[in-house]
């Protein structure tokens, strides 16, 4: 998986300075610590994601974080049966929402990232310190009309218009969620 994540990070064309920079610093880290996409990697370690949207209903499916008490995306740690960066987003997305049959957005054929976001979390307990989540963020496109199922990583589970974003959310999430609506629009 190191491998893997390795080459979407250097494969993929970022959109900014920003981005780029923040491409550069996940390859360092990753150069630096080959256990760097396992949540025992501290103080900082690769996360995966995914943005859920229904184009065709133009919505976006967004959880509501038990420990983090905001609005996001589907994510999380990766895991040892993850062969790469997409499947772990991909297994998140499909295990957080309910929804079979999410697609990643990608090129030829290939899954790639859209953006990234560092972030503070406290992933190890609250009585442990901060660490650093490096997320590598991609885009889920659900079946038309789908469903989500809530699980039990979820305080809520809702569709929302792409211009009608619940409070509390991030930020980053909701450049996210422009992000994704531009690309599958």
């Amino acid at each position: 998986m190191h491998t893997d994540a390795v080459r979407a990070l250097s494969d993929w064309t970022v959109a900014d300075d920003r981005q780029e920079r923040l491409r550069l610093d996940y390859l360092d880290h990753l150069a630096d610590r080959p256990d760097g996409l396992w949540r025992a990697c501290l103080p900082a370690h690769i996360t995966a994601s995914a943005v859920v949207v229904d184009p065709s209903a133009g919505r976006v499916l967004l959880t509501l974080h038990p420990k983090v008490g905001r609005w996001l995306q589907m994510g999380g740690h990766c895991e040892p049966g993850d062969t790469t960066l997409a499947a772990a987003a991909l297994r998140e997305a499909t295990e957080e929402s309910g929804i079979a049959g999410l697609e990643l957005l990608g090129v030829d054929g290939r899954p790639v990232p859209v953006k990234l976001d560092r972030h503070q979390v406290r992933c190890a307990g609250k009585d442990r310190p901060e660490n650093t989540h490096l997320d590598v963020q991609y885009v889920a496109v659900a079946p038309a009309g789908a469903e989500a199922l809530i699980s039990e990583e979820s305080l809520d589970l809702r569709w929302f218009a792409y211009d009608a974003l619940p409070e509390p959310t991030d930020p980053s999430v909701r450049d996210l969620v422009t992000l994704a609506r531009e690309l599958t629009a």
